[in-house]
């Protein structure tokens, strides 16, 4: 069963939490790195319901400027609810009903976060000897092949 849940999350709670994880608490232009709080509110999205700045050097820009949410219209509570879907390894379908989007935008949404975060791993070997593995690596989304003999 799905529920659409993206209703009973706050926006303005969402876009606190997110702005301590994608700016560090502190929304500056990208322009200029002025802090927003010399930019003055240009306006507020209507599907996002984001509020859009215009800083003084002339730059545009909102809570998802230089993320990889830049450009989309999720409002907070569902950028959250899709990062959340996709780090559990919820069904793309399941996330795209709960959050109330298609399932293609959420798709799409998934590879760029999959190859971001596959982006940012370290090169570097792990410095034990030894290692282990757990459920983390069960479903990490390859395709099981089909027996040769069928």
């Amino acid at each position: 069963m799905d529920l659409p849940i993206v209703d009973l999350f706050d926006d303005e709670l969402s876009e606190a939490w997110l702005l301590k994880y994608f700016h560090q608490g502190q929304l500056r232009c990208p322009h200029c790195r002025r802090d927003v709080k010399e930019a003055r509110l240009f306006r507020v999205t209507r599907r996002s319901r984001l509020k859009v700045y215009r800083c003084k050097c002339g730059g545009i820009y909102n809570l998802y400027s230089g993320t990889v949410f830049q450009g989309k219209h999720f409002r907070p509570a569902q950028a959250i609810l899709l990062l959340r879907g996709v780090c559990k390894g919820e069904p793309t379908a399941q996330i795209a009903r709960e959050i109330g989007v298609a399932r293609q935008t959420v798709h799409d949404m998934r590879k760029v976060l999959q190859a971001q975060a596959q982006r940012l791993q370290p090169e570097t070997p792990l410095p034990d000897r030894q290692t282990e593995t757990d459920e983390m690596f069960q479903n990490a989304g390859e395709k099981r092949s089909t027996p040769s003999g069928s």
